[in-house]
């Protein structure tokens, strides 16, 4: 309310016994203090701003170091305020006090969080050797939002044909990033997705490699018959085991079931 700004303001306090009883209806004030950090905390500049009815009218600039009017009608305020010497003290005292408590706050919560990218290359359509395509780099998950991701072809980067979403933000304190590259793939040829990120201790490298149709057609048929063969193995197993068990037959004499039966 009123009085709470009042006594971190005197000249406003002053505005307001000169004024008599205000209404809300009748004004609005503003109060904001903003902090600025180059290169971390090697420079820290502290600006606070005072506005009525959306005008600033008196502001305090570190770099200056006291209060300025910014309309003929903030002077009175800012005469008053650098005449009290508690009061001048006390907001270039803030740099610290604010500024600085502020980010040590934030750096460990926020600025030192880390979360490590998930990336993935995927081609937009079917691969076929010779014909005009276009590959994907998704790059999700990630914290900051600092990233760097390049392509190379046969460890040679590219350069060109290269097209990249703007960041994402996720909306939970992450982001992801699409890297396209448009490419005509030759057999032999691989692809590499780089990706350079502060949460990590080296850049993660994901390869493309590019093959033939009757390659593919090989390799799947290779993989679907090693799931089979698992398949049947288990279900060997399972047989086996059924098999070793036989029959359950009634307990023994002597055992509990035994006798009371």
């Amino acid at each position: 309310g009123l009085g709470r700004v009042a006594r971190r303001i005197p000249g406003l306090e002053r505005q307001a016994q000169a004024g008599g009883n205000w209404r809300s209806q009748d004004f609005v004030y503003q109060f904001k203090g903003l902090c600025y950090f180059t290169n971390g905390t090697e420079r820290v500049r502290l600006v606070t701003r005072h506005i009525y009815n959306r005008e600033e009218y008196v502001r305090f600039d570190s770099d200056v170091g006291e209060y300025r009017a910014v309309t003929p009608q903030g002077r009175p305020d800012a005469e008053y305020w650098n005449s009290q010497k508690d009061v001048l003290e006390s907001t270039r005292a803030e740099v610290d006090t604010v500024c600085m408590h502020n980010y040590e706050v934030a750096y460990r919560g926020i600025l030192q969080r880390r979360v490590e990218p998930t990336v993935t290359i995927s081609p937009s359509r079917t691969e076929a050797l010779n014909h005009h395509n276009l590959l994907v780099c998704s790059v999700t998950d990630f914290y900051p939002g600092q990233i760097k991701v390049r392509w190379f072809r046969n460890n040679q980067e590219e350069t060109v044909g290269v097209v990249s979403t703007p960041l994402i933000r996720n909306g939970d304190w992450t982001f992801q990033i699409l890297v396209m590259l448009e490419m005509t793939p030759q057999r032999g040829d691989v692809y590499t997705c780089h990706v350079e990120h502060p949460s990590l201790q080296s850049p993660i490298t994901v390869e493309w490699r590019a093959q033939s149709e009757s390659a593919q057609s090989k390799m799947l048929s290779g993989i679907g018959g090693f799931v089979l063969g698992l398949i049947f193995f288990g279900l060997g197993l399972i047989i086996r085991q059924r098999s070793q068990k036989g029959p359950q037959g009634p307990p023994p004499a002597g055992t509990i079931s035994g006798m009371i039966q």
